[in-house]
């Protein structure tokens, strides 16, 4: 398979949904996606039913990504949030995520009680304490094809400029690509990309109703993301169909008037597999079948 590495090295932008758990990544890999992102935000909603905090824990995050890539092959670039506390929390949490799968860690600048990009009352630690969080995440990692996205989010704190700062900061640790969070127009978007973006890979965070304009790949592509993520689209999707079908079954005490809606207990069967994991099964379970 290509490695997250040299598909960043290609031209062409790469979309990447959200997933929250084994089911959704499988659903995305069948639909063709080339890459996948775990987010805090997604591991407090599925897990917890809570907010993106700074609820979650580096251990729930972890055994999340394990069971996803346990089940796909996609690489998974996964929120590692602040690095759940200082420097050497930060190796701890990179050492703890690349041994469940992790091909991409992402770590942001944010002091704690962390929070959701696109929530307001966000703070920051200095940028000299990120800089040795990032050397601290770099150090860390065992392979080199383990990368490390470094996240700003210094454009609603300390304004535009400081976090064009930060950013360039931070690029200067040897990190493998760059997040500037929560732009807020494509006026900054291209700022961005102008700056930094013939240097290393840029994400790009697509948020329904947040922040930053949102685009399709290919528009984000000509600014020169390299990267465009849609983290929490699936949740929202997920939630709001999943009132739908609540409310209907409520209304009904049946889910006649969903079935064609749903797949069936077959279709979902031959959607995860089950036939051949059972065929897989036999074989061991009959030595003469080998």
């Amino acid at each position: 398979m290509t490695t997250l590495r040299e598909r960043l090295a290609e031209p062409r932008p790469l979309l990447v949904p959200g997933v929250y758990d084994a089911l959704t990544a499988l659903l995305a890999e069948q639909a063709g996606f080339e890459a996948l992102y775990l987010s805090g935000g997604a591991v407090a909603y599925s897990q917890l039913g809570r907010s993106d905090i700074g609820l979650t824990t580096a251990s729930e995050t972890a055994n999340v990504l394990a069971r996803i890539t346990d089940r796909v092959r996609l690489p998974v670039i996964v929120d590692g949030d602040t690095g759940y506390g200082n420097a050497l929390n930060v190796q701890r949490t990179v050492r703890d995520f690349e041994r469940a799968g992790a091909a991409m860690v992402q770590l942001e600048d944010q002091d704690f009680p962390k929070r959701c990009g696109h929530l307001a009352g966000k703070s920051l630690v200095s940028s000299a304490e990120m800089q040795g969080k990032l050397h601290a995440a770099l150090d860390a990692r065992r392979s080199p094809e383990t990368l490390i996205l470094a996240r700003t989010d210094a454009v609603a704190v300390e304004g535009l400029d400081a976090a064009f700062e930060r950013a360039e900061a931070y690029l200067a640790c040897g990190v493998d690509a760059l997040f500037i969070e929560a732009l807020r127009s494509r006026e900054q978007m291209q700022q961005a990309c102008a700056r930094f973006a013939s240097r290393t890979p840029m994400l790009a965070n697509m948020v329904e109703g947040g922040q930053t304009p949102i685009g399709s790949a290919g528009e984000l592509g000509e600014i020169g993301f390299r990267i465009a993520i849609f983290p929490g689209g699936t949740a929202r999707f997920v939630a709001a169909g999943l009132q739908q079908y609540f409310a209907q079954l409520k209304a009904d005490g049946s889910t006649a008037a969903l079935r064609e809606r749903m797949l069936d207990f077959d279709q979902l069967n031959g959607v995860i597999g089950t036939p051949e994991l059972l065929a897989q099964g036999q074989i061991y379970a009959d030595p003469n079948a080998r």
